[in-house]
């Protein structure tokens, strides 16, 4: 299935869910579930501002939910564009769970995706949640939001969240 609206597009299963209701304006937030209950979710926040703000922010967040959080420093070179950030892993419920928080700084726009999966689903999510990912970045470079590559944030120097 393919998603386009509020600026955002990307490609997903047709048996994933979409869920729109944080979606306000022209930056907006967009999440697709499994049936499985795992989640790939994209928001757009104004140009200019700080994207490590934005991943240390998610950071805060799990870290008030989840006092055993482990947080590593994680990038990924996707459709050319480099998107930094966090790997994250916590216990719920006795399971293990893996969310990945990464931002993309362009011209127009940051954006911070992120993407949670129990470990027992996490092999097979892990390249639907790539593939979503690409096709995001790559719809931004056919509507040239590229602009020029920018230094997306994330972690800082000393690793620290």
């Amino acid at each position: 299935m393919h998603f386009e609206r509020f600026g955002l597009a990307f490609d997903h299963p047709d048996n994933w869910a979409v869920d729109t209701s944080d979606a306000e304006g022209r930056f907006a937030t967009v999440t697709v579930y499994s049936p499985g209950g795992a989640f790939w979710s994209v928001s757009g926040h104004a140009a200019g501002g700080d994207p490590a703000e934005l991943v240390d922010g998610v950071v805060t967040e799990m870290r008030r939910e989840y006092r055993e959080l482990d947080v590593e420093p994680a990038e990924d070179l996707v459709a050319g564009h480099r998107l930094a950030g966090y790997d994250l892993t916590f216990y719920c419920l006795d399971l293990t769970n893996t969310t990945l928080v990464r931002t993309l700084e362009t011209d127009g726009a940051i954006y911070l995706i992120l993407c949670q999966a129990e470990d027992r689903e996490w092999d097979e999510v892990a390249r639907v949640f790539a593939a979503i990912t690409w096709s995001f970045v790559a719809a931004l470079d056919a509507k040239g939001h590229e602009g020029r590559p920018r230094d997306p944030g994330g972690p800082r120097k000393d690793g620290s969240p």
